[in-house]
């Protein structure tokens, strides 16, 4: 498994002129296709290296949001994409490793619709309820989940979403049954929260900081071994007592397969150099990214096979919704 470590990633140096790069790409603006609705963390990701993207290509990097399905739908319009570089894909673990296990199967192949360019880091799920409610706890939420089915709902990003498949995951390990509620984002989820239309989320930490701060959410746990520096004070699942939920968000930037190896190694090299600058470390520690290592196109192809594998029981244990 990838080795972790806090994430060195965002985009080149916002004082650095812009500067057109060099060869026939990119003649025109690039777009950057986001299977999730915005205000999530691929959203946050996306957004912040789009504008270094810009500055050091001299050309639109327009980051379009396409939500559907867990992330499937604009997953696979990119798979269906010219690879000429300009249809470029920000995704995580929902479309590549869990949507395949799914029924039906989505319109694409992890492992022979993209080409694969950089790996941006992981982000651990959190567990979050209402903040001034009754459940403070872990052990409260599962105190309330044991009185009967159904009886604690969880909203996450879809169905096939890494918070969907965390929840369950952790419902399995605490011998009780969640109520999985899907949306088509981090946003609507956490509103469904505050309205009381939902007990609860599961959902990538990141994009719930600000309602963690604010007071309007409060999170019972992250499902990492350690604490995550931008929410210090919310406990981690195996803290809680349930090390078997320990579980991961990856976020990865891809194109169609057939994407020339020029294109892939110029956006590579651009994305090295941004993930060194000390405000995009800074930046990822804030929404809880933590740092998966440098791996190579065929390395990232191979670790979505590895997730595949591991996330496919838990698929097919948590059924359809």
């Amino acid at each position: 498994m990838l080795r972790r470590r806090l994430l060195l990633a965002a985009p080149a140096v916002l004082a650095a002129p812009a500067v057109q790069a060099q060869g026939a790409w990119p003649s025109r603006p690039v777009r950057i296709i986001n299977p999730y609705a915005p205000g999530g963390t691929s959203d946050i990701v996306v957004r912040f290296l789009a504008v270094g993207l810009e500055r050091t290509f001299g050309q639109p990097f327009i980051v379009e949001n396409r939500p559907g399905a867990g992330g499937a739908v604009g997953t696979a319009q990119v798979a269906a994409a010219a690879p000429d570089g300009y249809t470029l894909l920000v995704t995580n673990t929902g479309p590549l490793a869990v949507s395949v296990s799914m029924t039906p199967p989505p319109a694409y192949d992890p492992q022979r619709s993209f080409a694969y360019i950089t790996m941006f880091g992981g982000a651990p799920i959190l567990c979050a309820v209402k903040g001034e409610g009754p459940i403070r706890t872990m052990a409260d939420y599962k105190a309330a989940a044991a009185r009967g089915r159904d009886a604690v709902s969880f909203g996450s990003s879809g169905v096939g979403s890494v918070g969907h498949l965390a929840g369950m995951l952790w419902a399995q390990e605490a011998g009780v049954e969640l109520l999985h509620v899907p949306f088509r984002g981090a946003a609507d989820a956490e509103q469904s929260i505050i309205g009381n239309s939902t007990t609860s989320l599961w959902n990538t930490v990141g994009a719930h900081t600000g309602g963690l701060q604010g007071g309007s959410i409060r999170g019972l746990a992250v499902t990492s071994e350690a604490r995550i520096s931008s929410v210090p004070t919310v406990p981690t699942i195996v803290e809680a007592g349930f090390p078997g939920s320990v579980a991961s968000n990856w976020f990865l930037l891809a194109g169609p397969a057939g994407l020339s190896a020029e294109i892939v190694g110029r956006l590579r090299t651009h994305l090295s150099t941004a993930m060194a600058e000390p405000a995009a470390r800074e930046r990822w520690a804030n929404i809880g990214m933590v740092a998966l290592g440098d791996p190579t196109p065929s390395e990232i192809a191979g670790f979505v096979a590895r997730e595949a594998a591991r996330w496919a029981p838990v698929v097919r244990a948590a059924g359809p919704a």
